[in-house]
């Protein structure tokens, strides 16, 4: 079994990314999947680069959640049922976490 970060992205931090309800119902289906439910970002993220340090552009991650999963189908399938799956302009990007 892995870990799978789910990335959000709403397109701006003021945006309809869903009620509390919407949210818990997922959740509550991810079960025991959930290692880290996380937490949402505050706006304002900063980017360290070779070149310095420069604020976050474009589409800016909006929170994170840690799920564990049999293989990347499967994590990609569990984000289906989050409630920025549903809407426009948003989405949830999934990473395996590999160990170290």
């Amino acid at each position: 079994m892995g870990k799978y970060v789910y990335i959000y992205f709403t397109g701006k931090h003021d945006a309809d990314a869903g009620n509390d309800e919407e949210w818990g119902k997922w959740f509550g289906e991810l079960g025991d999947k959930i290692i880290d439910p996380g937490n949402q970002f505050r706006h304002g993220g900063q980017a360290v680069h070779v070149g310095g340090v420069m604020d976050v552009m474009g589409e800016p991650a909006t929170g994170y959640t840690i799920v564990k999963a049999d293989s990347m189908a499967e994590a990609t399938e569990l984000a289906k049922g989050c409630p920025l799956a549903s809407r426009e302009g948003m989405a949830v990007c999934v990473y395996e976490a590999i160990p170290m």
